[in-house]
């Protein structure tokens, strides 16, 4: 019996030690990544929801009439999803534009996210090229075929993209 029950301490001991030593892992682990959010995190402000595109994309239902926030890398002016009844907006008074995917490093264009800005505003933004850094402010305003359709309120270059040298 003497010798189950030193067996029996030794084990006790030994869960103990490695629980402990768990926990302290976990609890540094904890302090040096509560600094920043995880990647798919949204980030609330008053000004509307900091959000990754693929975020959005993966998950367009949940953000229907939400204002979001998005940075991204401009791809280019598009006619795709104009005059698409479901969700329509009109090719006479808007344009629509692709940006590119950030989960990849291959050229792809983002087309499961629609995103519409009235004519007039993309006057603004005429000389906007391939790579041009880029935020963008708009509403969710519907889910049609799976993918996200944007009404675009605000587009801001963040940074131009390089010259291409010839």
């Amino acid at each position: 019996m003497s010798n189950f029950k030193y067996i029996k301490s030794i084990l006790l001991i030994a869960i103990t030690a490695g629980f402990l030593t768990t926990s302290n892992l976990y609890i540094a682990n904890a302090e040096t990544t509560q600094m920043q959010p995880p990647v798919s995190q949204k980030i609330q402000t008053s000004q509307g929801i900091f959000v990754k595109p693929l975020t959005v994309v993966n998950s367009p239902a949940t953000y229907i009439n939400k204002t979001i926030i998005m940075d991204a890398k401009f791809d280019k002016f598009s006619t795709l999803g104009l005059d698409y009844k479901p969700a329509l907006k009109s090719s006479e008074e808007y344009i629509s534009f692709l940006i590119k995917r950030d989960d990849t490093s291959f050229d792809i264009p983002l087309s499961e996210m629609k995103l519409f800005m009235k004519r007039k505003m993309a006057e603004d933004f005429i000389d906007l090229k391939t790579n041009d850094e880029i935020q963008i402010k708009g509403t969710v305003f519907s889910d049609a075929l799976g993918d996200t359709w944007i009404d675009v309120s605000e587009l801001k270059i963040t940074k131009k993209a390089p010259e291409e040298k010839k």
